[in-house]
């Protein structure tokens, strides 16, 4: 696989992408939650709280990045490729070109990871003038590279398994939305009730909020991204092996 075998599907979700960024409307829905969390959250309670010796305004930004560029990277593919997939037919067109498996699978993904990264930079610019101690690492950008490629690659499986449009949004509902909420996002997970915790170790946005609050890489910050990787690895090589085995 060469750079010009994925770069004709990158370009074309990145025309389209182009489109949408001319309408006020998206620009607000890429928004409106994190900004709403924000609010609420972050404004409400402020830097009248403490959370793991900060403010909870700056505790709160590394989450809101976290799950900013998870909804958007999983989203706009699963609910693209699912549309491409079972209703207007131009992911047959694909298939039948004579373009690799993976370079499918890296168009894809790399689009995700673009839309992701937007969102998130909305985020990240809030947050440098309001958060007061919070500020842009390498190490969270490099967090931030890595969440974007691991839900871009899960919103291709997702896309490529589901039978229905609206199966999109159950998975959605099921598995997205409680990650937003249970992994670490808003209140530090030993605040969770230990029998819960197990699952919650197992979710991949909590080793992402666990390396964005973190400066230095420690022992769980290790750990934490060497489960990241290892995520974003698994979905992707089997975002790739069903668009490989693709017969629809």
């Amino acid at each position: 696989m060469t750079f010009f075998d994925f770069y004709p599907i990158l370009l074309r979700e990145m025309l389209l992408f182009r489109r949408k960024l001319l309408r006020i409307g998206y620009l607000f829905s890429a928004m409106v939650v994190p900004i709403v969390y924000l609010i609420t959250f972050g404004f409400g309670l402020g830097r009248a709280v403490q959370m793991d010796g900060t403010d909870y305004l700056s505790f709160l930004i590394p989450g809101l990045i976290a799950i900013s560029s998870m909804t958007n990277s999983y989203t706009w593919v699963a609910s693209a490729l699912n549309l491409n997939r079972l209703y207007f037919k131009s992911f047959q067109i694909l298939v039948q070109a004579p373009i690799s498996p993976s370079a499918i699978m890296v168009g894809e993904v790399s689009a995700g990871m673009v839309k992701g990264l937007f969102s998130a930079g909305l985020i990240i610019v809030v947050g440098l003038f309001s958060a007061e101690y919070f500020s842009i690492t390498p190490l969270l950008i490099a967090t931030l590279l890595i969440n974007c490629f691991l839900f871009a690659s899960v919103g291709v499986v997702t896309g490529m398994i589901t039978k229905t449009h609206e199966d999109t949004a159950t998975y959605n509902n099921f598995f997205i939305l409680p990650m937003a909420f249970f992994s670490g996002t808003f209140f530090p997970i030993d605040k969770i009730p230990e029998i819960f915790r197990p699952f919650i170790w197992v979710l991949p946005l909590t080793h992402t909020n666990i390396v964005m609050r973190q400066t230095s890489l420690d022992t769980l910050g290790v750990i934490s991204l060497f489960v990241l990787i290892s995520y974003a690895l698994v979905f992707f090589f089997a975002g790739r092996q069903l668009i490989k085995n693709y017969s629809e």
